[in-house]
């Protein structure tokens, strides 16, 4: 399991998560068995979910990012509940890159540039809250950092690594949101933009033996800060059998009987490979019980 910690500043101005994911990056490699930047693209923006997912509010709450960058890797589909909970599919698993000269994985080439980030949250209301805002680099944070100033007008601080092996097993993954409330001061402002610029990378510091909290505490040094919440989490997928035969029964009729002409119906889920079978029997049965009509 991985650990996810949220601290506050003395003057209750400044917030921010941090997250030690890297069990989580870790069952992602192993489910959708991705090639390196992948792992690393997909990890970004599932530990940057939950993170987000983490500053949630009801325990039904859950908030779904998509990112669509253009590039070789087809999307990326994340989605995290309010305990920062997560389950994560990128549109292709393999992707093959040139490293980039610094030698790192190249993630905004296999994510694109050219193309948005959407962020839906699903919060027991009758409609959704949906934001979405264009990309600015595909490395993800960058692109999670201007979703809040320019969507949500939350002055943000996003960092995330994912550190991998040269056998594709993942080494370190983390990362931390911090987030400024309108009343914070100015000199607050000053502390937090010293404590950014000499932070190491958060995979070093996740190297270096440091924990979610101490990544925390650490970009708050100097704001007396405290640690409000700290928990487990892991990389978890809610599907079942019930709900997947719900989606087929929201399909059109035709499309169903469709189905019922195989004598049996696969289906995978995305988000952990899970597979389901249905008989012809099964599948007109669905049909009778309530199957869109149209």
């Amino acid at each position: 399991m991985g650990r996810i910690v949220r601290t506050i500043s003395a003057d209750a101005s400044v917030v921010c998560s941090a997250i030690d994911g890297t069990d989580i990056v870790a069952e992602i490699e192993r489910i959708h068995k991705t090639s390196a930047v992948v792992t690393a693209a997909l990890g970004r923006t599932a530990l940057g979910t939950s993170l987000i997912g983490f500053g949630l509010k009801g325990d039904g709450d859950t908030v779904t990012v998509r990112i669509n960058g253009g590039g070789p890797v087809g999307g990326l589909t994340a989605v995290a509940d309010s305990r920062g909970n997560v389950k994560a599919y990128a549109g292709e698993n393999i992707v093959e890159l040139p490293l980039k000269p610094n030698g790192k994985l190249d993630v905004g080439a296999a994510v694109g540039r050219n193309g948005t980030i959407t962020v839906v949250k699903d919060l027991g209301l009758k409609e959704p809250y949906v934001g979405q805002t264009e990309l600015v680099s595909g490395e993800i944070a960058e692109d999670i950092t201007n979703y809040f100033a320019t969507s949500e007008q939350i002055p943000t601080v996003c960092a995330l690594g994912v550190l991998v092996n040269p056998d594709l097993t993942v080494k370190k993954a983390g990362g931390y949101i911090l987030q400024l409330l309108p009343f914070a001061p100015e000199e607050c402002i000053d502390v937090i933009e010293r404590n950014i610029s000499t932070l190491p990378s958060v995979t070093t510091m996740l190297e270096l033996g440091l924990a979610a909290e101490d990544i925390a505490l650490k970009t708050l040094n100097g704001l007396e800060p405290s640690v409000m919440d700290d928990f487990e989490v892991g990389y978890k997928c809610d599907c079942s059998r019930e709900r997947t035969e719900k989606i087929l029964m929201s399909l059109g009729k035709k499309d169903i009987e469709s189905l019922a002409k195989d004598e049996i119906t696969e289906v995978r889920c995305n988000f952990c490979d899970k597979v389901y079978h249905f008989t012809r029997e099964e599948i007109m049965n669905l049909l009778k019980s309530g199957g869109n009509k149209e």
